[in-house]
C-alpha cells in the first residue's frame, strides 16, 4: 500500500511531463480505478484478513467496516471526478483516499495495530472521505522530504524499532493523523 502511494504521487507528474492529452477522460478514470483498488480495496482486504476472529458480532463488524471503506472510497472518487472540472477547489473535499491506505499501513507497521483501533480509525477515515470537510493539497516540502526518508527507513532492513514500536512508521502515522484532525478543528 505504501508503494502504491509512492507511485500515485508521481503518476500525475509523469502525465504532465509527457504532455499526455486526455480529452476523453480515460486517464482520469483509469487513475480513479487504480486508486479504488490500491487505497480502498487493499486496506479493506488487509483489515478483513488481519482480524482473524471467531466471534460472530466482531466478524460482522469487520465485514461492515471493510465494505464501508470500499463504498466510501468509490463515492469519494466518483464525487471528485464529477466536480473536478466544474468546481474550483484549492485542495480536496473529503479526506483523500490514499490516506486510508497510509493510515492502515503505518498503523500496522508501527506495531500499535489492534483490532478495535484499526476498525475505529478505518470507519472514521471512511466517513471523512465522503464528508464535506475541506483538506488542502499537501505541499509542505520539508514534511514531504522527511516522509520520503521515513518511508525509505521502513522499506530498508534498517533497525529502527524501539520498545517494539517502529519509529519511522509511528512518525508517518502521526503526520497523517495530524492532517486528518487539523482540518476538522479548523472547520
Amino acid at each position: 500500500m505504501i508503494i502504491a502511494i509512492m507511485f500515485d504521487s508521481v503518476d500525475g507528474w509523469v502525465a504532465r511531463k509527457t504532455k499526455r492529452d486526455d480529452r476523453l477522460g480515460f486517464g482520469k478514470n483509469i487513475d480513479s480505478l487504480s486508486d479504488v483498488v490500491s487505497f480502498g480495496v487493499a486496506p479493506a482486504v488487509f483489515i478483513y484478513t488481519s482480524i482473524n476472529t471467531t466471534s460472530i458480532p466482531l466478524h460482522v463488524t469487520v465485514i461492515l467496516v471493510s465494505l464501508l471503506i470500499v463504498v466510501c472510497g468509490v463515492l469519494r472518487l466518483t464525487r471528485y471526478n464529477v466536480i473536478a472540472d466544474h468546481v474550483e477547489i484549492n485542495g480536496f473535499i473529503g479526506f483523500p483516499i490514499p490516506g486510508m491506505s497510509f493510515i492502515v499501513a503505518t498503523l500496522y507497521l508501527s506495531g500499535l495495530y489492534s483490532t478495535y483501533l484499526a476498525l475505529l480509525l478505518s470507519a472514521i477515515v471512511a466517513v471523512l472521505m465522503i464528508s464535506n470537510v475541506k483538506y488542502p493539497k499537501f505541499a509542505n516540502m520539508p514534511i514531504i522530504a522527511i516522509s520520503c526518508i521515513l518511508i525509505i527507513l521502513i522499506i530498508l532492513p534498517i533497525p529502527t524499532v524501539l520498545f517494539n514500536i517502529n519509529i519511522p512508521a509511528l512518525i508517518l502515522l502521526l503526520f497523517c493523523l495530524y492532517y486528518l484532525i487539523i482540518n476538522l478543528i479548523r472547520k
